[in-house]
Protein backbone atom coordinates (compact mmCIF):
# COMPACT_ATOMS: atom_id res chain seq x y z
CA UNK A 1 0.00 0.00 0.00
CA UNK A 2 1.31 3.23 -0.86
CA UNK A 3 1.33 5.92 1.91
CA UNK A 4 1.80 9.45 1.41
CA UNK A 5 2.75 11.87 4.24
CA UNK A 6 0.73 15.48 4.27
CA UNK A 7 3.69 17.84 5.45
CA UNK A 8 1.50 20.17 7.37
CA UNK A 9 0.04 17.48 10.04
CA UNK A 10 2.89 14.97 9.98
CA UNK A 11 -0.33 12.24 8.85
CA UNK A 12 0.83 9.17 7.14
CA UNK A 13 -1.95 7.46 5.33
CA UNK A 14 -3.34 6.58 1.39
CA UNK A 15 -4.21 9.35 -0.51
CA UNK A 16 -7.66 7.44 -1.27
CA UNK A 17 -8.31 7.00 2.14
CA UNK A 18 -9.64 10.98 3.31
CA UNK A 19 -11.91 10.75 0.60
CA UNK A 20 -13.68 7.64 0.97
CA UNK A 21 -14.34 8.31 4.70
CA UNK A 22 -15.41 11.56 4.22
CA UNK A 23 -17.90 10.52 1.30
CA UNK A 24 -19.35 7.76 3.52
CA UNK A 25 -19.99 9.82 6.98
CA UNK A 26 -21.05 12.70 4.35
CA UNK A 27 -23.75 11.05 2.45
CA UNK A 28 -25.41 9.67 5.86
CA UNK A 29 -25.27 12.98 8.19
CA UNK A 30 -26.19 15.96 5.52
CA UNK A 31 -29.28 14.10 5.90
CA UNK A 32 -29.69 15.58 8.91
CA UNK A 33 -28.35 18.62 7.87
CA UNK A 34 -25.02 18.24 9.40
CA UNK A 35 -21.53 18.05 7.22
CA UNK A 36 -19.47 15.45 8.99
CA UNK A 37 -17.47 17.21 10.16
CA UNK A 38 -17.82 16.00 13.69
CA UNK A 39 -16.99 12.81 12.98
CA UNK A 40 -14.05 13.24 11.13
CA UNK A 41 -12.70 15.38 13.89
CA UNK A 42 -12.02 12.39 15.84
CA UNK A 43 -11.17 9.81 12.90
CA UNK A 44 -8.49 12.84 12.20
CA UNK A 45 -6.93 12.58 15.79
CA UNK A 46 -7.72 9.47 17.10
CA UNK A 47 -7.16 6.98 13.69
CA UNK A 48 -4.55 9.63 11.79
CA UNK A 49 -3.03 10.69 15.43
CA UNK A 50 -3.03 14.38 13.89
CA UNK A 51 -3.66 15.99 17.16
CA UNK A 52 -2.20 19.29 17.29
CA UNK A 53 -4.32 22.73 17.09
CA UNK A 54 -4.05 22.86 12.85
CA UNK A 55 -6.67 20.08 13.10
CA UNK A 56 -9.59 22.48 13.69
CA UNK A 57 -8.77 24.77 10.61
CA UNK A 58 -8.11 21.34 8.80
CA UNK A 59 -11.70 20.24 9.50
CA UNK A 60 -12.94 23.39 8.20
CA UNK A 61 -11.53 23.46 4.99
CA UNK A 62 -12.95 19.94 4.76
CA UNK A 63 -16.43 22.36 5.11
CA UNK A 64 -15.68 24.82 2.82
CA UNK A 65 -14.79 22.35 -0.20
CA UNK A 66 -17.58 19.85 0.76
CA UNK A 67 -20.81 21.93 1.67
CA UNK A 68 -21.64 23.55 -0.82
CA UNK A 69 -22.84 20.41 -3.04
CA UNK A 70 -25.40 19.95 -0.39
CA UNK A 71 -26.86 23.56 -0.46
CA UNK A 72 -26.71 23.83 -4.20
CA UNK A 73 -29.01 20.58 -3.91
CA UNK A 74 -31.52 21.76 -1.04
CA UNK A 75 -31.41 25.52 -3.01
CA UNK A 76 -32.57 23.37 -6.17
CA UNK A 77 -35.31 21.54 -4.47
CA UNK A 78 -36.97 24.84 -2.72
CA UNK A 79 -35.97 23.06 0.53
CA UNK A 80 -33.67 26.07 1.92
CA UNK A 81 -35.21 28.54 4.53
CA UNK A 82 -33.18 31.47 4.28
CA UNK A 83 -34.39 33.55 7.11
CA UNK A 84 -33.63 30.65 9.17
CA UNK A 85 -29.78 30.30 7.33
CA UNK A 86 -28.72 34.59 8.05
CA UNK A 87 -29.71 34.93 11.43
CA UNK A 88 -27.93 31.16 11.83
CA UNK A 89 -24.73 33.06 9.95
CA UNK A 90 -25.49 36.11 11.76
CA UNK A 91 -24.65 34.08 15.14
CA UNK A 92 -21.91 32.03 14.65
CA UNK A 93 -20.23 34.23 12.73
CA UNK A 94 -18.72 35.81 15.70
CA UNK A 95 -18.88 32.62 17.75
CA UNK A 96 -16.18 31.05 15.50
CA UNK A 97 -13.93 33.44 16.04
CA UNK A 98 -14.30 33.53 19.62
CA UNK A 99 -13.73 30.32 19.21
CA UNK A 100 -10.55 30.21 17.45
CA UNK A 101 -8.97 32.76 20.51
CA UNK A 102 -10.09 29.92 23.03
CA UNK A 103 -9.05 27.05 21.09
CA UNK A 104 -5.28 28.69 21.03
CA UNK A 105 -5.04 30.55 24.15
CA UNK A 106 -6.41 28.35 26.50
CA UNK A 107 -7.46 25.00 24.83
CA UNK A 108 -4.30 24.05 23.33
CA UNK A 109 -4.79 20.05 24.58
CA UNK A 110 -8.67 19.98 24.17
CA UNK A 111 -8.99 17.05 26.44
CA UNK A 112 -10.75 19.26 29.34
CA UNK A 113 -13.33 20.44 26.63
CA UNK A 114 -13.88 16.93 25.11
CA UNK A 115 -15.55 16.45 28.42
CA UNK A 116 -18.18 19.59 27.88
CA UNK A 117 -18.64 18.57 24.07
CA UNK A 118 -19.56 15.03 24.91
CA UNK A 119 -21.88 16.66 27.31
CA UNK A 120 -23.85 18.83 24.94
CA UNK A 121 -23.88 16.05 22.58
CA UNK A 122 -25.29 12.98 24.92
CA UNK A 123 -27.89 15.35 26.20
CA UNK A 124 -29.30 16.48 22.20
CA UNK A 125 -28.17 12.85 21.35
CA UNK A 126 -31.03 11.54 24.39
CA UNK A 127 -33.57 14.30 23.13
CA UNK A 128 -33.37 12.56 19.46
CA UNK A 129 -33.75 9.66 21.23
CA UNK A 130 -36.95 10.16 22.81
CA UNK A 131 -38.10 11.83 19.97
CA UNK A 132 -37.99 8.77 17.55
CA UNK A 133 -39.11 6.33 20.92
CA UNK A 134 -42.05 8.12 21.54
CA UNK A 135 -43.68 7.83 18.18
CA UNK A 136 -42.15 3.83 17.81
CA UNK A 137 -45.56 1.95 18.64
CA UNK A 138 -47.62 3.83 16.71
CA UNK A 139 -47.95 2.90 12.57
CA UNK A 140 -45.92 5.40 10.51
CA UNK A 141 -48.35 7.80 8.93
CA UNK A 142 -47.87 7.93 4.98
CA UNK A 143 -46.56 11.06 3.57
CA UNK A 144 -49.21 13.07 1.78
CA UNK A 145 -48.99 13.80 -1.47
CA UNK A 146 -51.60 16.54 -1.96
CA UNK A 147 -48.94 18.99 -0.95
CA UNK A 148 -45.61 19.61 -2.64
CA UNK A 149 -42.28 18.72 -0.64
CA UNK A 150 -40.56 22.57 -0.54
CA UNK A 151 -40.91 25.33 1.79
CA UNK A 152 -44.11 26.75 0.61
CA UNK A 153 -43.71 29.67 2.36
CA UNK A 154 -41.02 31.56 5.02
CA UNK A 155 -41.72 34.61 7.09
CA UNK A 156 -39.10 36.40 8.81
CA UNK A 157 -39.24 39.09 11.70
CA UNK A 158 -37.24 40.55 14.94
CA UNK A 159 -39.31 38.07 16.97
CA UNK A 160 -39.51 34.99 15.50
CA UNK A 161 -39.53 33.09 12.21
CA UNK A 162 -42.36 31.23 10.47
CA UNK A 163 -42.26 28.52 7.78
CA UNK A 164 -44.85 26.14 6.01
CA UNK A 165 -43.77 22.81 4.90
CA UNK A 166 -46.04 20.02 4.28
CA UNK A 167 -49.19 21.91 4.91
CA UNK A 168 -48.02 22.86 8.41
CA UNK A 169 -46.48 25.73 9.90
CA UNK A 170 -43.89 25.92 12.31
CA UNK A 171 -42.01 28.53 13.96
CA UNK A 172 -39.06 29.19 16.25
CA UNK A 173 -38.04 32.36 17.93
CA UNK A 174 -35.48 34.54 16.59
CA UNK A 175 -33.41 36.26 19.57
CA UNK A 176 -33.77 32.73 20.75
CA UNK A 177 -32.16 31.17 17.00
CA UNK A 178 -29.62 34.25 17.26
CA UNK A 179 -27.94 33.69 21.02
CA UNK A 180 -28.10 29.58 20.37
CA UNK A 181 -26.24 29.97 17.41
CA UNK A 182 -23.49 32.42 19.31
CA UNK A 183 -22.97 29.54 21.66
CA UNK A 184 -22.69 27.24 19.10
CA UNK A 185 -20.37 28.89 16.95
CA UNK A 186 -17.98 29.56 19.31
CA UNK A 187 -18.10 25.23 20.18
CA UNK A 188 -17.28 25.08 15.95
CA UNK A 189 -14.33 27.37 16.38
CA UNK A 190 -13.05 25.59 18.95
CA UNK A 191 -13.15 22.26 17.24
CA UNK A 192 -13.58 23.02 13.99
CA UNK A 193 -16.96 21.27 13.26
CA UNK A 194 -18.72 24.00 12.11
CA UNK A 195 -21.79 23.98 14.15
CA UNK A 196 -24.21 22.32 12.38
CA UNK A 197 -23.83 19.26 14.45
CA UNK A 198 -25.38 21.16 17.07
CA UNK A 199 -27.47 23.36 15.59
CA UNK A 200 -29.66 20.84 14.16
CA UNK A 201 -30.72 18.68 16.77
CA UNK A 202 -31.44 21.48 18.70
CA UNK A 203 -33.96 23.41 15.87
CA UNK A 204 -35.28 19.51 15.45
CA UNK A 205 -35.73 18.42 19.64
CA UNK A 206 -36.49 22.12 21.15
CA UNK A 207 -38.45 24.08 18.19
CA UNK A 208 -39.83 21.15 16.47
CA UNK A 209 -38.42 22.14 13.28
CA UNK A 210 -38.92 19.28 10.27
CA UNK A 211 -35.54 17.49 9.46
CA UNK A 212 -36.46 17.80 5.82
CA UNK A 213 -36.56 21.95 6.31
CA UNK A 214 -33.51 22.72 8.59
CA UNK A 215 -30.75 20.73 6.65
CA UNK A 216 -30.18 22.99 4.04
CA UNK A 217 -30.13 26.12 6.41
CA UNK A 218 -27.20 24.81 9.38
CA UNK A 219 -25.54 23.31 6.03
CA UNK A 220 -25.14 27.25 4.94
CA UNK A 221 -24.44 28.52 7.70
CA UNK A 222 -21.78 26.03 8.95
CA UNK A 223 -20.07 26.79 5.23
CA UNK A 224 -19.81 30.57 5.79
CA UNK A 225 -18.89 29.75 9.32
CA UNK A 226 -16.15 27.69 8.29
CA UNK A 227 -14.64 29.88 5.29
CA UNK A 228 -14.16 32.78 8.29
CA UNK A 229 -12.71 30.27 10.82
CA UNK A 230 -10.05 29.00 7.98
CA UNK A 231 -9.30 32.34 7.09
CA UNK A 232 -8.72 33.45 10.79
CA UNK A 233 -6.44 30.48 11.39
CA UNK A 234 -4.49 31.09 8.60
CA UNK A 235 -3.91 34.63 9.03
CA UNK A 236 -2.76 34.33 12.73
CA UNK A 237 -0.77 31.27 12.40
CA UNK A 238 2.41 33.34 11.64
CA UNK A 239 1.53 34.76 15.51
CA UNK A 240 2.13 31.17 17.21
CA UNK A 241 5.72 29.93 15.73
CA UNK A 242 5.46 27.66 18.36
CA UNK A 243 2.50 25.54 17.48
CA UNK A 244 0.93 24.04 13.94
CA UNK A 245 -2.01 26.50 13.74
CA UNK A 246 -2.76 26.56 9.69
CA UNK A 247 -4.62 24.17 8.08
CA UNK A 248 -3.06 21.05 6.09
CA UNK A 249 -4.82 22.10 2.75
CA UNK A 250 -4.47 18.90 0.75
CA UNK A 251 -5.53 16.99 3.92
CA UNK A 252 -8.37 18.87 4.46
CA UNK A 253 -9.12 19.22 0.55
CA UNK A 254 -9.25 15.14 -0.17
CA UNK A 255 -11.33 15.02 2.56
CA UNK A 256 -13.65 17.82 1.15
CA UNK A 257 -13.64 15.75 -2.38
CA UNK A 258 -15.23 13.03 -0.66
CA UNK A 259 -17.73 15.27 0.77
CA UNK A 260 -18.43 16.90 -2.01
CA UNK A 261 -19.63 13.60 -3.49
CA UNK A 262 -21.57 12.79 -0.02
CA UNK A 263 -22.97 15.54 0.32
CA UNK A 264 -24.96 15.99 -2.72
CA UNK A 265 -25.66 12.22 -3.16
CA UNK A 266 -27.24 12.48 0.58
CA UNK A 267 -29.24 15.77 0.13
CA UNK A 268 -30.74 14.16 -2.66
CA UNK A 269 -31.32 10.78 -0.77
CA UNK A 270 -32.97 12.95 2.23
CA UNK A 271 -36.19 13.06 0.74
CA UNK A 272 -37.14 9.37 0.44
CA UNK A 273 -35.60 8.41 4.15
CA UNK A 274 -37.91 8.76 7.30
CA UNK A 275 -37.85 11.27 9.46
CA UNK A 276 -37.64 9.07 12.26
CA UNK A 277 -34.60 7.05 10.56
CA UNK A 278 -32.89 10.04 10.23
CA UNK A 279 -33.30 11.56 13.63
CA UNK A 280 -32.73 8.09 15.00
CA UNK A 281 -29.31 7.87 13.20
CA UNK A 282 -28.25 10.97 14.34
CA UNK A 283 -29.29 10.11 17.90
CA UNK A 284 -26.71 7.06 17.67
CA UNK A 285 -23.53 9.13 16.22
CA UNK A 286 -23.95 11.51 18.66
CA UNK A 287 -24.43 9.63 21.33
CA UNK A 288 -20.93 7.46 20.17
CA UNK A 289 -19.08 10.34 19.74
CA UNK A 290 -20.15 11.91 22.93
CA UNK A 291 -19.07 8.58 24.94
CA UNK A 292 -15.83 8.45 22.85
CA UNK A 293 -15.22 12.31 24.23
CA UNK A 294 -16.09 11.18 27.93
CA UNK A 295 -13.83 8.36 27.80
CA UNK A 296 -10.95 10.18 26.79
CA UNK A 297 -11.35 12.71 29.16
CA UNK A 298 -11.81 10.11 32.09
CA UNK A 299 -8.93 7.91 31.01
CA UNK A 300 -6.74 11.23 31.23
CA UNK A 301 -8.26 12.24 34.56
CA UNK A 302 -7.49 8.60 35.97
CA UNK A 303 -3.94 8.59 34.11
CA UNK A 304 -2.95 11.66 35.80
Amino acid sequence: MLLHTFSVSGVETSLWIPPLVAFVVSFFTSMAGVSGAFVLLPFQMSVLGFTSPSVSPTNLVFNVVAIPSGVWRFVRERRMVWPLTWVVVAGTLPGVIAGGFVRLHWLPDPTPFKAFVGGVLLFIGARLAKDVTRFSGASPKARSTAEPFVVQEQTWTWRKIVIRFQGKEHACSTPGVFSLSVVVGMVGGVYGIGGGALLAPFFVTLYQLPVHTVAGATLMGTFVTSVVGVVFYQLIAPCYGQMSVAPDWLLGGLFGVGGVFGMYFGARAQRFIPERWIKGGLAVLLAALAFRYLHDWAAKLMGG
